[in-house]
């Protein structure tokens, strides 16, 4: 069996560059993973902020206005919990940007409650503390969403598309 030289050389071309393109995809999708942990750092300091900071005060309306925080910073924490495991999971990314949504929403009807005879319903040093962590959560978010985009970029670029389908790398979500 006289195989020409030829034929080698092209194998093991092949060869060489499907295991550089694997490790390029193996890269990128690390990288994405890893840019997850300071997005979630951040994240944390949400619930942490609501968490230690409410009580249930005594007024009915402004007990469900707290309520409502209170329970969208418990369902963030647990999509938390679940992104965590999975942050380039589509669905737990979903929920968790659901979450984070409902979160800032609650947030914001609490804040623009009108202020009553004990003052306002959000003292100014929570809200300004909320407005850091939106600041940095944005600015994690910001590169964690770059990285996804490259690694989903990665994925579907020809002839990588191929070793993707073939080694089950699927495309990531990112948190808008």
């Amino acid at each position: 069996m006289n195989i020409p030289l030829a034929i080698w050389v092209v194998w093991a071309v092949v060869l060489f560059w499907a295991v550089g393109a694997y490790n390029r995809l193996v890269r990128l999708r690390s990288q994405a993973i890893a840019a997850f942990a300071p997005l979630e750092m951040q994240f944390t300091q949400y619930v942490t902020l609501v968490l230690g900071s409410f009580a249930l005060p005594s007024d009915d309306e402004e007990a469900g206005l707290r309520a409502g925080v209170l329970a969208a910073a418990r369902q963030f924490e647990s999509s938390l919990k679940a992104a965590r495991t999975h942050p380039l999971d589509a669905l737990a990314m979903r929920a968790l940007q659901t979450a984070h949504e409902t979160l800032c929403e609650s947030w914001s009807r609490l804040r623009d409650e009108p202020p009553d005879l004990a003052g306002e319903p959000l003292p100014a040093v929570l809200q300004q503390q909320w407005e850091h962590i939106t600041l940095q959560a944005a600015n994690a978010k910001q590169e964690f969403n770059r990285l996804v985009q490259d690694y989903n970029d990665a994925i579907v670029q020809f002839p990588a598309h191929l070793l993707a389908w073939l080694f089950g790398f699927k495309p990531a979500q990112t948190i808008t």
